[in-house]
């Protein structure tokens, strides 16, 4: 890149995206312990998150052509005002509505969240690969850096979402986020520095959606059903099924099940974050040839299959909640994390391995996309087979994504 250092540029474009996905785990506990209190149905938290899921599917499609039309820098700035505006909006929620005016209201804001996300995500991925070192497995590295570390404070997000909500309130966390995110945007700007690269000619940015190299779409339909595997329970499923077991109904039973929920799911976020950044060592990834990296990836799809079908075996033999089979659900949700880390960060990895640098952004926008969409049916999924069947249904259908994630990358290695 030009006028730039580009270990300073990475810099800056990590502590935005750390800053915005503080900001994105914080707001999601926030929305669903809130709603769920307040009495929402499965079904009802899963449509307060479908309207994110789906602007990060048309976001995707849109974000690579305007990364290559106004460049990098302009993106993820975009992508974190979308975001404090969202903060706002939300912050305007009248307790005096009736359900459907409160999650059309919800589902829209999230909506706007969702594609600031996604333009966020997008902006700092592509960055890295035009940024990273490319010889020695530098581009595996700080691409397992970047994730990892994000993942970690998204996890933190999620901790601080749920201690806001029993602290502050809804209103007041909800402001307090705007404001902090407005400053980090503000100090973002000022001290990004200029030659951030990722423009491209106006014919090349709209030279198709989908890329022209089938390992890019094959990794993309893993990578859906990778991320569906883990919404399927992680979104709405397990923390209603945790509330229910952990409050008793009264406002000080709640406050503490808001804080036990929170750090589990944080605990959660950040275990996988660190497993993550360690990703390259438990693959041998630096100096690996990119097949062999290829081959072990649908090794670790493999592995990840059985986990949630125990678990929904565990839960179904047991029937009512035991102190026995929650200690079960944490430990198995903890390896299903470790497994899920080291397929998430490898994913991470091989899209940029696979992706051209003369249309990256385009190939990690298709790519992003096929993971809002996975998300999108992840969501659905966790409200619709928590309400039909319960937690053994719902844990059932994570073992089918995570089954459906394999068979897809095992055609990586296709000729």
């Amino acid at each position: 890149m030009t006028g730039a250092n580009p270990l300073r540029a990475y810099a800056a474009v990590t502590a935005a995206y750390w800053a915005f996905m503080l900001s994105d785990g914080a707001l999601r506990m926030l929305v669903l312990l809130h709603f769920n209190s307040l009495g929402f149905t499965p079904i009802q938290l899963a449509w307060l998150f479908l309207l994110y899921e789906v602007a990060g599917i048309v976001t995707n499609l849109a974000a690579g052509w305007l990364a290559a039309r106004f460049g990098l820098a302009a993106t993820l700035f975009a992508g974190l005002a979308l975001q404090i505006g969202a903060l706002v909006a939300l912050a305007q929620l009248d307790p005096s509505w009736g359900v459907a005016a409160s999650v059309t209201f919800v589902m829209a804001v999230q909506g706007v969240s969702g594609g600031a996300k996604d333009l966020a995500k997008m902006s700092s991925k592509s960055a890295v690969k035009l940024l990273a070192p490319k010889e020695d497995g530098g581009l595996f590295r700080w691409v397992a850096a970047l994730t990892g570390s994000k993942n970690a404070v998204k996890g933190l997000g999620f901790f601080l979402g749920a201690a806001l909500l029993a602290l502050a309130g809804f209103q007041a966390a909800v402001w307090g986020m705007a404001g902090v995110l407005a400053a980090i945007l503000l100090a973002v700007v000022l001290f990004l520095p200029a030659g951030l690269p990722g423009r491209m000619k106006s014919e090349d940015a709209w030279a198709g959606w989908r890329s022209k190299d089938p390992q890019v779409n094959r990794l993309s339909l893993a990578r859906m059903f990778l991320f569906g595997a883990r919404d399927v329970w992680f979104v709405v499923g397990i923390p209603v099924y945790f509330q229910a077991v952990l409050s008793d109904g009264t406002v000080e039973g709640r406050r503490e099940a808001f804080f036990l929920i929170g750090s589990f799911l944080a605990l959660w976020i950040i275990a996988y974050g660190a497993v993550q950044a360690f990703a390259p060592r438990i693959l041998g990834g630096k100096g690996q040839p990119q097949a062999e990296t290829t081959r072990r990836a649908i090794r670790w799809a493999g592995l990840l299959v059985p986990i949630p079908f125990l678990l929904a075996a565990a839960a179904w033999a047991v029937g009512e909640p035991t102190p026995a089979l929650t200690a079960t659900l944490v430990l198995g949700l903890l390896l299903f994390g470790f497994v899920f880390a080291v397929n998430s960060s490898v994913h991470s990895y091989l899209i940029l391995a696979f992706g051209s640098a003369e249309r990256i952004t385009r190939d990690v926008g298709f790519y992003y996309m096929a993971n809002a969409a996975g998300r999108l049916i992840g969501t659905l999924l966790s409200g619709l087979s928590y309400q039909i069947g319960g937690l053994p249904l719902c844990l059932a259908t994570a073992g089918g994504m995570a089954m459906a994630s394999w068979l897809a990358a095992r055609r990586l290695c296709a000729g």
